[in-house]
């Protein structure tokens, strides 16, 4: 029997050996013949660190071929290097086998396939109406093919589009997880002073968890410090987020790293579009318009993020979780290139990382707050708050939740994707004005819990 539970927002996803087995990778295999459309086209395999990848991605892979599907397996590589391959090479898509920045017994997989993302609403109930019902047409077998040239062409492509001009030193932490095939030889073809820690490759993630956090990256902050390096960056497992330390061993935040790159770009490009999310700051939008961009808002997730990224031709899009998306590599979100553009604008502008967090402008904020809400009740508060909120005259956008608008700041209000929560974010320009935003958005969403039926 599977379970429904393993179709998630933006990916299939559970604890390996009970939800997430090599029969169910199998089936999902079959099914995604179907859905891509069978013989004849290919769809490039990768995994993560994980120990059970190597069978999960045999498995999936044996369901392709059965449904027909060539299927050109490119090893353990980041997400981000899956993605790039598949568009880079023509393919028709890719599976890429990680459970992203869970622990290390889970696994599942994250799916590009005819040009977007299979995810909740573009494509992933399709997807798992046919893995459900396990009904699947008889095909000529595909070939498989090994590719063993995805990872160095990745890194040379990459380090084309890096321009480095004076040599900085850099500590990163892969956390033993799938950056650990890139780090340090792509900063070292760069033309970086890299130091790197937990680099060796190791499923059960023994230094630290997969997921980079001020925790994470105490000792990262200790040997930026020790050895006067000009950044520390650590990745998630699957190498699609990156987080950043200053040289004085301070976190920096998202939207720090996001003005930083948004104004990069736009120097290049004057006018076009940048890509940016609900809960991004005010802050995001003022410098996008400031520098001469097009801010276009959209709602969170990188499966609609890369897919406005791609309609509008924009440079460069971000989230406030700290994926960051570039059309330099087909408009995915990369946090080995995010890591390596931020070497590249300090380099240039011969400016600290610590000097460049003290003079963006940070708004007060209250980054997530949660309320317990059953997954039968979370969607149906989030709407009556919205309805009231509109009723009521307020600048409402409904793009992803419901984000209410004053003069003064604004509050978002999400159900979340993968649990039974309500999350609230707050920011305003003031302290005094968070204050009074979070105590009437929390008024409104303890109430509509309480009254929704």
């Amino acid at each position: 029997m599977i379970s429904e539970g393993i179709f998630r927002a933006y990916d299939i996803r559970g604890v390996y050996g009970k939800e997430i087995t090599d029969e169910v990778a199998e089936r999902i295999g079959n099914a995604l013949a179907m859905y891509v459309g069978g013989e004849g086209k290919t769809m490039l395999v990768g995994r993560d660190v994980r120990g059970s990848g190597k069978s999960l991605c045999n498995a999936v892979s044996e369901g392709m071929l059965d449904g027909g599907l060539n299927v050109e397996d490119i090893g353990v590589v980041t997400t981000p290097l899956l993605y790039f391959s598949s568009v880079h090479y023509g393919k028709d898509g890719g599976v890429m086998v990680t459970a992203s920045h869970n622990p290390s017994d889970w696994n599942g997989f994250k799916i590009w396939a005819g040009n977007s993302f299979v995810s909740m609403g573009m494509g992933m109930e399709k997807l798992k109406n046919l893995v459900l019902k396990g009904r699947f047409k008889p095909a000529t077998r595909g070939r498989l093919k090994l590719n063993p040239n995805a990872i160095s062409d990745y890194i040379d492509y990459v380090s084309n589009k890096i321009d480095i001009q004076r040599r900085l030193k850099v500590v990163a932490d892969p956390g033993n997880g799938s950056c650990c095939v890139l780090i340090p030889e792509i900063f070292d073809k760069t033309g970086l002073n890299v130091t790197a820690i937990n680099a060796e490759p190791d499923g059960s993630f023994p230094a630290h968890s997969p997921e980079p956090s001020e925790e994470t990256l105490v000792d990262v902050k200790g040997l930026v410090l020790r050895q006067r390096a000009d950044f520390g960056v650590g990745y998630d497992a699957d190498g699609d987020r990156a987080v950043f330390v200053d040289d004085k061993g301070r976190m920096v935040s998202s939207t720090v790293i996001f003005i930083m790159l948004a104004e990069h770009y736009l120097r290049k490009n004057p006018g076009v579009a940048v890509v940016y999310e609900v809960s991004c700051s005010l802050a995001v939008e003022e410098a996008i318009r400031a520098h001469g961009g097009k801010p276009v808002l959209c709602q969170v997730g990188h499966t609609y993020i890369v897919d406005r990224i791609l309609k509008e031709k924009a440079v460069f899009g971000g989230e406030t979780s700290g994926h960051f998306y570039y059309m330099d590599v087909y408009g995915f979100d990369d946090a080995v290139f995010t890591s390596l553009k931020v070497a590249e604008v300090l380099s240039k502008k011969g400016l600290k990382l610590s000097d460049i967090a003290d003079s963006t402008p940070e708004y007060p904020r209250i980054p997530i707050k949660n309320y317990v809400c059953s997954d039968e009740k979370k969607f149906l508060v989030v709407k009556r708050l919205a309805k009231e909120f509109l009723e009521a005259g307020c600048e409402t956008v409904t793009l992803d939740g419901v984000k209410v608008v004053d003069d003064e700041g604004w509050f978002l209000i999400r159900p979340s994707n993968t649990q039974p929560l309500i999350r609230l974010t707050v920011e305003a320009k003031t302290q005094d004005a968070l204050q009074r935003l979070a105590g009437f958005a929390e008024n409104k969403i303890n109430k509509a819990i309480k009254e929704t039926k």
